[in-house]
């Protein structure tokens, strides 16, 4: 299984959740979009433990199974079609999210989030 974070599923990553925890274990591969880390990054800055939180994620991201997924010329057609879709569903979910659901389709990855609103893309494996 090969599966992508999105920032919920980090944070509870991070607090030892046990369906995450079990996910994670199990994944052969973990990916962590480039919009997720940056949604970290702009939280810790807000927060009071930002410098500790940060070397947690940069631990996360050095480890062997993990991951930076970034976007590329492809990731900007998948966006066009789910944009698409979502609009004419009249199902319209925020854009980091969008580029995150693209990200994870382009490269046929589950997404493990608990935000309800990626169902509106039944094409997306959740988990």
């Amino acid at each position: 299984m090969r599966i992508a974070l999105d920032i919920n599923a980090y944070v509870d990553l991070c607090r030892n959740e046990t369906r995450v925890t079990e996910v994670v274990r199990a994944a052969e591969k973990i990916y962590l979009p480039w919009v997720v880390a940056g949604e970290l990054r702009a939280g810790f800055l807000l927060g009071s433990r930002g410098a500790e939180n940060h070397r947690m994620l940069l631990k996360f991201i050095n480890s062997a199974r993990v991951e930076l997924l970034y976007p590329d010329d492809q990731t900007t057609h998948h966006y066009a079609r789910i944009f698409t879709q979502l609009r004419r569903q009249g199902t319209p979910i925020p854009a980091n999210d969008i580029w995150i659901a693209v990200i994870v389709l382009q490269h046929n990855l589950e997404l493990c989030t608990r935000d309800e609103h990626f169902a509106a893309l039944p094409q997306l494996t959740l988990c």
